[in-house]
């Protein structure tokens, strides 16, 4: 009596569970990006979020909420209820980097939330201010070696994405590169083009414009192949560091206990999205390569970066 009882709970749990996948969604939903207007994640967030209102039938809503390097955001997004009304970006920086970092960051990347689809993905770039004389990676290397500690790098704060593969790089190396943290990418790269950082490390779409003007030099990149935009720049993988091949990533996050059905839903109507010619363009137009991935396979991905990033702390003994 009590099997028949449970067989008959569940039915009736999962009979409900499809029911409202089946009429969600009934109002307008809320993608939270974790960093500010005008950068990579909100550019992409953007590119899909207004087909993809049209493709569910109810407006998805961008919602900006940046600060400590996308902590603020990724936070109020892994609180939220799981009824698939409030939906997060997520990059290495909040998923990886910064929690790896960060002990009290206040949410666990891979279990507070369910991860929907990887969007796109985007080779990240090491640049070198034009006044530093090396201009190839083989003299980049001679160079750091022949004066340690004179160089260094900035990134756009402890913990990002920039900042830690970048330690990655200098773990696998032993290269001694010092760190100039800033208060976002922006800043940063605009004092390295300045000249008064000599080195970053940098998403490829911030990073582009400024190598083809001239006023940055690309050195090496995080990329599976060599890119058409810099021919002559060769992958990570190339020169025999195959572990810092590693490019950012803009996926959607749905808070824990969203259902299934629901999360199944927003994975297909983002890759209906995602075949759309003209979102596919403006996307690739910002350096990154589509991804539209399953949820397990993005869950497995989320789960390898936060490795990869923890192990590095651990092993470049690095702390807020």
């Amino acid at each position: 009596m009590q099997r028949r009882h449970l067989i008959a709970l569940a039915a009736a749990t999962f009979a409900t569970g499809t029911a409202v996948a089946q009429t969600y969604p009934t109002k307008p939903i809320r993608l939270i990006v974790p960093f500010a207007p005008g950068g990579t994640t909100d550019i992409i967030a953007r590119v899909v979020g207004e087909p993809l209102g049209r493709a569910l039938g109810h407006p998805v809503i961008v919602d900006n909420k940046s600060g400590a390097g996308g902590a603020i955001g990724a936070l109020e997004a892994s609180r939220a209820a799981p009824d698939g009304y409030t939906l997060s970006v997520a990059t290495v920086s909040t998923t990886a980097a910064n929690p790896a970092i960060n002990k009290k960051i206040g949410y666990d990347p891979v279990n507070d939330f369910v991860p929907v689809i990887n969007i796109a993905a985007t080779p990240n770039v090491l640049a070198v201010n034009p006044a530093v004389p090396a201009k190839d990676y083989k003299s980049f290397v001679t160079l750091i070696k022949k004066e340690p500690g004179k160089y260094s790098f900035a990134s756009s704060g402890a913990g990002g994405i920039g900042h830690l593969q970048m330690e990655l790089y200098k773990s696998l190396t032993g290269l001694f590169i010092t760190h100039i943290p800033y208060r976002g990418a922006g800043p940063a790269l605009n004092d390295v083009v300045a000249g008064q950082v000599p080195i970053m490390f940098d998403n490829l779409p911030s990073a582009l414009p400024f190598i083809r003007s001239g006023k940055l030099v690309p050195i090496v990149v995080a990329a599976p192949e060599r890119l058409k935009d810099l021919p002559d720049t060769p992958t990570f993988k190339e020169v025999g560091l195959e572990p810092v091949n590693r490019m950012a990533y803009y996926g959607i996050l749905a808070p824990k206990g969203t259902p299934k059905d629901i999360v199944d839903k927003l994975n297909a109507a983002t890759k209906k999205v995602l075949e759309d010619p003209g979102v596919k363009k403006r996307i690739e137009d910002t350096g990154s390569l589509i991804i539209g991935n399953t949820p397990e396979q993005f869950a497995q991905q989320i789960k390898d970066e936060f490795a990869v990033y923890q192990q590095v702390v651990a092993k470049q003994k690095l702390s807020l």
